[in-house]
């Protein structure tokens, strides 16, 4: 390649054939998952109300590697592989040493990563004679995605949209009714999970984990009609997303470079596992050492402010009880403008992976990371969503880092989806409208007693 070259891609034969499960490479395995009644550990039957029994057995399973259908490979074809691209404009802004790579899964027709497994998921509920899936969506770019894979595969879809988002950003529900779906903005009257909520506060501005508790119950009454989907933090998730780091791998070959730090951002850590998993492989296998940076925003910082303790993955406590990095399930963050982030805990194989000190992680106040979403655009083209920024912000902190150092560093960043839907979120930067927004610590610790005893 040229030493001017911009964009890697490439061929269509390249789509992976296979995901890459992290489960089988730990060094120390995943805590089990409990049953939210009883506290004792679940079994696959515990889970099929909800899920297919080939996402449950793809939930626990130890194999290294998962074949991909052929049909989601056809599907997936509409958009992959992503292009790698080097950022040149934005070296040069920043007056860097370090070279900045992006992977950009924006170019997706959700305008996001998600769709990589709403897909799957999609295939095999339909294989599993579901008629219609139930979800959450903050931002709206889940909900999008499950939108096109349930019309793709004729299944009815129901999406629970956090209601600062939905008012946020109405085009986002427009999109998603586009495709067929109903969008209902949460918490609602039409559950009893959103009723019991909105009880308590007539004016909450919702959260993913109300959200998911509505979806959840619809799926749960269903009778088996409907099964639920989830967008992040589940096993199966993070697993589906591995697509983006294999083909990264791929194109880093072709760019002639390996990153030394890889920044991605973290609201449940699907997009961070996708660009970062097959990366851990390589420095738990063959001796790598790239760094992992996992970005959080800092009015709802999981990582670097949670306890690691058992938890609710919803607010009503109708989930499975799993170790995490939480907030507390009853957290309800502040309204920031990143929707997709603001999730009060984290997956199981982001916690671990950071437990472990596999992963370092840090969190960027709303400011920063607009800011840093604008010298991207001006310097690359591209207006990033607010939660894509989050890694951006983390990248310029990185490259700025190796300006002061004078050394050269590699930087791979997992840019996850455009910001076409979060203008409303721009203009208010732009007019000075947006305030960093405190971490409420008084309501973390508040939502902390109500963990359960485990």
């Amino acid at each position: 390649m040229s030493d001017e070259t911009v964009r890697f891609d490439l061929p269509q034969t390249d789509i992976p054939h296979q995901w890459y499960n992290i489960q089988a490479d730990l060094p120390r395995p995943l805590p089990t998952v409990l049953h939210p009644g009883t506290h004792q550990p679940i079994g696959p039957d515990d889970l099929a109300p909800l899920f297919p029994m080939d996402l449950i057995m793809q939930e626990v399973s130890q194999d290294r590697y998962i074949d991909i259908p052929d049909e989601v490979r056809e599907i997936y074809k509409l958009w992959r592989p992503t292009p790698l691209l080097r950022a040149r404009r934005l070296e040069k802004a920043l007056d860097t040493p370090a070279h900045i790579y992006y992977k950009y899964e924006g170019i997706s027709p959700s305008g996001s990563h998600k769709l990589n497994t709403a897909v799957p998921q999609a295939y095999y509920n339909k294989k599993a004679g579901v008629q219609g899936l139930t979800t959450e969506t903050g931002a709206g770019q889940w909900g999008t995605a499950l939108s096109q894979a349930c019309n793709f595969f004729g299944l009815e879809c129901f999406v629970y949209m956090v209601k600062v988002s939905y008012q946020q950003k109405p085009y986002r529900a427009a999109m998603i009714r586009t495709f067929g779906a109903q969008v209902t903005a949460s918490p609602s009257d039409t559950t009893h999970a959103g009723r019991g909520i909105l009880a308590q506060d007539p004016n909450s501005p919702g959260s993913l984990g109300i959200a998911i508790s509505e979806a959840v119950e619809v799926a749960a009454t269903s009778g088996g009609k409907y099964k639920y989907a989830l967008g992040s933090v589940l096993n199966h998730v993070l697993t589906h997303q591995t697509v983006i780091g294999e083909e990264a791998l791929k194109q880093m070959d072709l760019a002639g470079e390996y990153p030394d730090v890889i920044v991605a951002p973290t609201g449940g850590g699907s997009n961070f596992a996708g660009i970062s998993l097959p990366f851990i492989r390589h420095n738990l296998k063959d001796g790598k050492r790239t760094r992992i940076l996992a970005v959080e925003p800092a009015a709802c910082p999981s990582l670097t402010k949670g306890v690691y303790a058992y938890d609710f993955g919803d607010t009503s406590g109708m989930t499975p009880l799993v170790k995490m990095h939480t907030l507390g399930h009853t957290f309800v963050p502040p309204p920031f403008h990143a929707g997709g982030l603001r999730y009060h805990g984290m997956a199981s194989i982001v916690c671990e992976l950071y437990d472990q000190g596999l992963i370092e992680a840090q969190a960027i106040p709303q400011l920063e990371t607009f800011a840093a979403a604008l010298t991207f655009a001006k310097a690359e083209g591209i207006v990033p969503a607010p939660e894509a920024a989050h890694g951006i912000a983390g990248a310029i902190r990185e490259a700025l880092a190796a300006k002061e150092s004078g050394e050269k560093r590699v930087i791979l960043i997992n840019l996850c989806g455009h910001g076409h839907f979060d203008m409303s979120a721009y203009t208010a930067y732009l007019d000075g409208n947006l305030n960093d927004l405190e971490y409420p610590d008084e309501v973390f610790q508040e939502a902390l007693t109500h963990l359960p005893q485990i």
